[in-house]
């Protein structure tokens, strides 16, 4: 039964790679997926599974406990997806959960749309429309599909495989690499372009990802978050989005300051 699973897996990635040119896959994130949309979903339902059945390691704040907080976060999440400009709006999950770690600096989203932050990242931030770019960072690495090019990259065919058959050991490999995962240049820059672009028709200052890099550039290299890659470097990165906002015209100029020290008081 598990051999015939593994090869019913083996066929499904395989026609995958027959109808690549159907999904959009070569439009957005550069470079060849071997993985459907459909596998997408599952490999992030499989990794937001493991995640969540580690309390000590991803101590995940409950959402009818803290309904404030969530709330807050859905509504900047629809502000993003109901700008028109996210390909996979109707696809993927888009599901947020806050890790309390008031330690790390990260978030991360999985591929199909499980979105993750930590509290010492929001804490972290000074205003609304930097975690709104922040955000839009994640949700752009998901929605072109940056994670399952990089991944296949990293581990290769057989045990990306192995994780869609249900292979915990390989699982919890995966999933710990996705956490930390470091995206190539391109990928990086073209997550910060989308950020932009997603933010640019909402009434957010759609830069706002660049204030966060110019708090990174302040640290000094001390406490870097874990996703931030060594390249581009953050000088660029502020550069690069500061570029993009002035070529897409973008009207909106609100940080909602106050608004997000109110909804950093909702956290423990």
């Amino acid at each position: 039964m598990k051999k015939n699973k593994y090869i019913y897996f083996t066929l499904l990635f395989f026609t995958g790679i027959l109808f690549f040119s159907c999904d959009g896959s070569s439009k957005k994130g550069g470079g060849f997926n071997l993985f459907t949309i459909e596998q997408d979903r599952q490999l992030g339902a499989q990794v937001a599974a493991e995640i969540e059945s580690q309390p000590q390691t991803y101590p995940i704040l409950d959402s009818a406990s803290n309904v404030e907080a969530y709330r807050f976060l859905y509504a900047m999440r629809d502000a993003i997806l109901d700008a028109g400009n996210v390909s996979h709006k109707d696809e993927f999950q888009w599901r947020l959960r806050i890790i309390h770690d008031d330690e790390t600096l990260n978030a991360f989203c999985t591929p199909g749309g499980y979105i993750y932050v930590y509290t010492g990242l929001m804490k972290f931030l000074d205003a609304e429309d930097q975690l709104a770019g922040v955000l839009a960072h994640e949700i752009a690495h998901a929605d072109y599909r940056h994670s399952t090019r990089q991944m296949t990259r990293m581990y290769g065919v057989q045990v990306m495989l192995q994780v869609l058959a249900g292979d915990r050991a390989a699982l919890k490999q995966i999933t710990g690499a996705l956490i930390g995962l470091r995206f190539s240049r391109n990928h990086e820059t073209e997550a910060d372009t989308g950020s932009v672009l997603y933010l640019c028709p909402t009434s957010y200052n759609a830069k706002g990802g660049a204030e966060f890099f110019k708090k990174i550039e302040a640290l000094g290299g001390a406490r870097s978050p874990e996703f931030l890659s060594t390249h581009p470097s953050p000088e660029n990165r502020i550069e690069h989005f500061y570029t993009v906002h002035l070529e897409q015209g973008c009207q909106g100029e609100n940080d909602y300051k106050e608004r997000y020290q109110a909804f950093l008081n909702t956290l423990p």
